[in-house]
């Protein structure tokens, strides 16, 4: 569902930084994640075209959520504003 990513991405990436990556596994484009810090991976899935929501990975907590698409900007923001 590589459209529907970009269209999640765009919208993330108005309001922070954010980064694509479409190449290889979801345990690959997790470990390349994690070595270059990132604190929470978005991964759109099967569960994604029907329930449109995505799966909400961090790192340091290890834990996965689902999210409604359209509260994912703000969930994130919220998160960056605790940690900084």
């Amino acid at each position: 569902m590589p459209e529907r990513a970009r269209t999640v991405f765009d919208s993330l990436k108005r309001r922070l930084s954010a980064e694509y990556d479409g190449g290889g596994s979801i345990g690959k484009r997790y470990r390349r994640q994690v070595e270059i810090g990132t604190p929470w991976c978005v991964t759109i899935d099967g569960e994604t075209a029907t329930g449109d929501s995505v799966t909400l990975r961090d790192r340091d907590a290890l834990e996965q959520t689902r999210v409604k698409i359209d509260e994912l900007p703000g969930l994130l923001t919220e998160r960056l504003e605790a940690t900084g």
